[in-house]
């Protein structure tokens, strides 16, 4: 059985959960690992490089090490680059999403398209890793069933994100598409991120304080977003999420991207990409279904490491 380690920063579930996506997608239970940097590490990760046992705060990395280590985020550099020499080159390292360093420090680096990083080890992804498949999302219909099945068809989930580095959600284009969403003629089921904001989630809930056959999470309980993606005839979510966008078309089903003011040149690259693919649209108000061939990117990474490993290994007992 292969042993498997997953190396995050603290508290960044997304990058967490696009590890997670590769793991699942090649049959392997990981243990996961959360990781801190201490001064000077964290200022100069991942240039500084020299890492020792007591760099990392989180997680213990001792030993026994893993055959397979997945890391994501730029604290997870230096814990990759520990681990690879604390196993003697014996665990196989991969990188998900830019390092900005030569990419012969790991085994095998995935990217998405959208970042400029390539070489012989890169394996470049449309969007980013996720973990949806058809198989969790038919459990999380049955799962949510009670909560969902009630709100005629068709169902629009809102996956709204919010206010980040590249983008902003102003109250004005809040406004905007809780005016749009009332005149839709479909259920709603919306979730709201911490990003959203106070006033912007406060604008959402006055406007469509009265409309019939909607479910908005408080927040509160269970996360329903895998329920949501499972019982949506369409998807609806905010440009400032590639992990969001890249979760919904994962599903298969219509997916339209909210504008947000702002933006940066790689999420134009990005959102070109699956707006020329087909994968998504750009939301006017306005609901049509069309159909694309699903992102696999999560699997496209697996059978990529996978491929790899097996290739080591016959080179390997050649040697032998």
């Amino acid at each position: 059985m292969t042993t498997c380690w997953i190396v995050t920063e603290d508290g960044l579930t997304g990058t967490e959960n696009q590890c997670l996506g590769v793991a699942e997608a090649m049959g392997v239970m990981p243990i996961v690992k959360r990781i801190g940097l201490r001064w000077p590490w964290r200022i100069l990760s991942p240039w500084l490089g020299f890492e020792q046992g007591w760099t990392f705060t989180g997680d213990a990395l001792d030993g026994p090490y893993p055959d397979l280590l997945i890391a994501a985020g730029r604290k997870a550099i230096a814990a990759a680059r520990y681990i690879k020499k604390q196993s003697s080159g014996k665990t196989f390292t991969v990188f998900l999403q830019d390092p900005r360093i030569n990419p012969k420090q790991f085994d095998l680096v995935a990217v998405p398209a959208h970042d400029p990083t390539r070489g012989d080890n890169v394996i470049v992804t449309t969007a980013t890793p996720n973990r949806i498949t058809p198989e969790r999302l038919a459990t999380a219909k049955e799962e949510w069933d009670g909560q969902f099945s009630g709100l005629p068809s068709p169902r629009v989930a809102v996956m709204i994100g919010g206010s980040s580095k590249a983008y902003d959600m102003t109250p004005e284009i809040t406004k905007h598409l809780a005016e749009q969403l009332k005149e839709m003629d479909a259920s709603l089921m919306i979730t709201a991120s911490r990003r959203t904001g106070e006033t912007n989630r406060a604008l959402l809930h006055e406007i469509l304080k009265d409309r019939e056959h909607m479910f908005f999470w408080d927040g509160h309980g269970d996360n329903p977003y895998f329920g949501m993606l499972a019982w949506a005839d369409y998807l609806l979510v905010t440009a400032d999420s590639a992990s969001m966008l890249s979760e919904a078309a994962t599903t298969g089903k219509p997916v339209y991207m909210i504008p947000l003011a702002g933006g940066t040149k790689r999420f134009d690259i990005f959102h070109k990409n699956l707006l020329e693919s087909g994968l998504i649209r750009k939301f006017n108000g306005n609901l049509e279904s069309w159909t694309y061939k699903p992102l696999r990117d999560a699997h496209q990474i697996g059978e990529a490491v996978w491929m790899k490993i097996n290739a080591n290994a016959s080179k390997n007992s050649g040697r032998s």
